[in-house]
């Protein structure tokens, strides 16, 4: 085998020296024109591209030096292993050898790293099917593998290639891996440090030397950028607690001899700690320097804080910007006094020129329309710039809920003075839910099940709902549709039409049932840019078959009201969104209130809700969220509150560790019925969860609920409140929104069905 791979992989050296020894034999030739041109030796090569590269044609004149030239031109373009020029009377023969070429690569061993990412690699050195081969690409070749092993932590990897020629001057590359045991951090050692305890600096680090969570967080394998990022955190957390000269003296990383154990060590020098004594302002600000002082978050008297630094410097840009100033310039300059480790502030500002935006793209959006984007925007083209219609345009975006993420960037417009692009970049998330089922029993025999679920169906903001269920114990046909731009002024429309058949007992025969069927028609008004209020009406028709099992709770409906009823209701609603985001907030608030009120058919009422979201950032990583909701209802004409309108709590949405809808009051036989009043508190810490990476919406939290359902005849009382605390994670998955939750009662009663661990996809809030 060594000796076929000598074959085909000769090195470059040697090329060159046997192209001098040929070159050689072809100057021992006196000048002569050349009457005609042969090439032997080609299997792939075009001969156009050999005749492109010789410097003469037929009836130009040979001579040595254009021979040399010739085969330096031949060898350089990598295709040839062999080249020389033969003279046979006033013809000239090019004979050439090719270098073999790459028909296959395949690789061994690999358990790391999927085929395709290695062949990706490989190919960005130069190495993929059909390439020209050679040794030295081999070996280019095998140095990129173990480059993408150590980026893994994998020091020890060992990689030989094999190359097996095959028919037509092809090689078959075959790359066998040994990948070894991963290098973990043994050691992470600061050393300077006097300010603060080492433990409390690497508790900063996203690296580490092993956890209860290693294994998925992958904390204690080294990789270089993960130290940079641990090393600029550090340095944030010292520069925001005065430290203003703070620096990273040397970063020593370790390899054992086993390349299985890493260490670190990080050389810093803290310098002294500084106090801001005073700051000032100069430049233009607009004649509106008292309100520009009132962005100032750096206060004298207090210690040196990057963090306020860098929010006033933002702070200031963003208002320049309101003004349509895009090119402003803020500099926040230091006056450092070491002797009494003081430094005093100048923030230098140049509102420059005013600025107009001359265009919007918009990338990314490979499904989503541009025109369900542009819709939302508030700053038009060729309009003045608005920093704030900027910032609300892209929060607006942002809640539609189709994307990820959400940027806009701003360019200058070359050779203009006064115009900028907007770039408005995002990236777009799975947005449909398509399920399909089947099933048999003796009862039902075969059922179907058919849903799909689409918040921007074809692509164009609309939502479309269809689910279809055979079953006898839970037949259902349901379709609901929204067009948020039901009118170009922003009026929404929400259509649904359901029909749908429960027999809680499996459809067995002689069993109550429950029919409703109904739809509604409802519009959404905008008001103001946060603000839109809902009015709509339908119509329900609900009818009880009597049956064995039939809950006391439904006897003494159908005993008031007939066991076939119908309501028209009248509803209204108001809602006010200032949320940065629908799919993770991190600051603003959302609020709601909504109220149906039953003024035709056989069951008259009125309900209503009011429903509030508070969302705080406390920095970068952690954000706290509070909810309130609070629900009442209550029968008009003398008649009791429906049964089938009252709320529920407990589960994910309102109260975890208790089963869903498993609070409030109970009917004789025990069930829970729910309630005509509702009240409940959450809150809630919220981080992304270690590892997540880019996928902003995997996230952890630790909440604590509080919340109940009363009956008619009951006040509202935060002492029969049921509370629990706990910890859990949510994902916008591809199936939905999925929260999963383990929570601990804290205030429980007897009788109250305990769930301490609860699942579901589908759930707000």
């Amino acid at each position: 085998m060594q000796n076929k791979f000598n074959r085909f992989r000769i090195r470059t050296a040697c090329a060159i020296a046997a192209s001098l020894l040929f070159a050689h034999a072809a100057w021992a030739v006196d000048p002569f024109t050349v009457k005609d041109i042969r090439v032997e030796g080609l299997q792939r090569v075009e001969p156009g591209t050999v005749f492109a590269s010789l410097p003469f044609r037929v009836g130009d004149s040979y001579n040595d030096d254009k021979g040399a030239a010739a085969i330096r031109s031949l060898f350089g373009l990598g295709l040839f292993k062999d080249v020389r020029l033969e003279v046979s009377g006033e013809v000239l023969v090019v004979v050439v050898e090719e270098r073999p070429t790459v028909s296959d690569v395949d690789f061994v061993g690999t358990k790391e790293f999927d085929k395709e990412t290695l062949l990706k690699a490989l190919r960005e050195v130069g190495i993929y099917d059909g390439q020209p081969f050679d040794k030295a690409l081999a070996d280019k070749a095998e140095q990129e593998l173990k480059r993408q092993y150590i980026n893994r932590s994998l020091y020890g990897a060992e990689v030989v290639t094999t190359v097996t020629p095959v028919e037509r001057n092809r090689v078959n590359l075959s790359f066998n891996v040994v990948e070894g045991s991963i290098a973990k951090i043994q050691e992470i050692r600061i050393t300077g440090n006097r300010a603060f305890s080492e433990s409390a600096l690497l508790d900063l680090f996203d690296l580490d030397t092993g956890g209860l969570l290693s294994w998925y967080t992958k904390s204690d394998r080294y990789s270089r950028a993960k130290l940079n990022a641990d090393i600029e955190t550090l340095r944030s957390y010292y520069l925001a607690r005065g430290y203003l000269e703070f620096r990273i003296d040397s970063t020593q990383v370790a390899i054992s001899t086993d390349k299985q154990g890493i260490a670190i060590t990080l050389n810093l020098t803290e310098g002294n700690r500084f106090v801001v004594s005073d700051v000032k302002l100069e430049g233009n600000y607009l004649d509106r320097e008292d309100e520009f002082k009132t962005l100032v978050t750096i206060k004298p008297g207090e210690a040196y804080n990057a963090d306020r630094v860098a929010e006033t410097t933002k702070a200031f840009t963003d208002y320049f910007g309101t003004f349509g100033f895009a090119f402003a310039k803020v500099e926040v300059l230091p006056e450092i006094d070491r002797v009494n480790n003081r430094v005093s502030f100048v923030i230098r500002s140049d509102a420059s020129r005013r600025a107009y935006v001359r265009r919007v793209n918009i990338v990314g959006n490979n499904r989503t329309r541009d025109q369900v984007i542009r819709r939302e925007f508030r700053q038009f083209e060729s309009s003045w710039y608005d920093g704030d219609k900027i910032r609300l345009s892209r929060n607006r975006v942002d809640r539609l809920g189709f994307f990820n993420e959400v940027s806009i960037d701003t360019q200058e417009v070359a050779g203009t003075a006064d115009q900028v692009d907007l770039t408005i970049s995002v990236v777009e998330k799975p947005t449909g839910n398509l399920q399909l089922g089947a099933g048999f029993s003796s009862a039902d025999k075969v059922s179907l099940q058919f849903g799909i679920k689409q918040e921007n169906v074809f692509g164009s903001g609309n939502y479309l709902g269809l689910e279809f269920n055979t079953s006898k114990s839970n037949r259902q046909l349901v379709f609901s549709t929204i067009d948020p731009y039901f009118t170009v002024d922003g009026i929404s429309r929400n259509i649904d039409i359901y029909d749908r058949t429960t027999k809680p007992y499996s459809g067995q025969e002689g069993d109550y049932a429950l029919k409703t069927r109904g739809g509604s028609l409802r519009f959404g008004v905008p008001f103001t840019e946060s603000d839109t209020v809902y009015f709509g009406s339908g119509f329900e028709s609900l009818t009880i078959v009597p049956g064995s099992n039939l809950p006391v709770s439904y006897a003494n409906y159908a005993n008031q009201f007939g066991f076939r009823t119908n309501s028209i209701p009248l509803t209204v609603g108001w809602s006010r969104d200032t949320r940065d985001s629908a799919l993770v907030p991190t600051t603003g608030r959302f609020q709601r209130t909504y109220a149906d009120w039953g003024v035709l058919g056989d069951v008259r009422f009125v309900r209503a809700s009011y429903q509030i979201q508070q969302y705080i950032p406390l920095n970068k990583q952690f954000t706290v969220a509070f909810n309130g909701e609070l629900g009442w209802g209550k029968g008009l004409g003398g008649q009791p509150f429906s049964i089938f309108k009252n709320y529920y709590s407990g589960g994910l949405g309102s109260v975890r560790g208790f089963q869903q809808g498993s609070l409030g009051p109970r009917d004789s036989a025990g069930l829970s019925i729910g309630g005509p009043k509702k009240l409940t508190l959450n809150a809630e810490l919220v981080t992304p969860f270690p590892g997540a990476g880019n996928d902003r919406t995997l996230r952890m939290f630790g909440f604590f609920d509080a919340g109940n359902v009363f009956a008619e005849n009951q006040q509202y009382r935060f002492s029969d409140l049921r509370a629990s605390t706990g910890i859990g994670i949510s994902w916008i998955s591809p199936l939905g929104p999925l929260r999963l939750a383990v929570a601990y009662p804290l205030r429980k009663e007897s009788g109250d069905k305990i769930e301490r661990v609860q699942f579901q996809i589908g759930t707000s809030f």
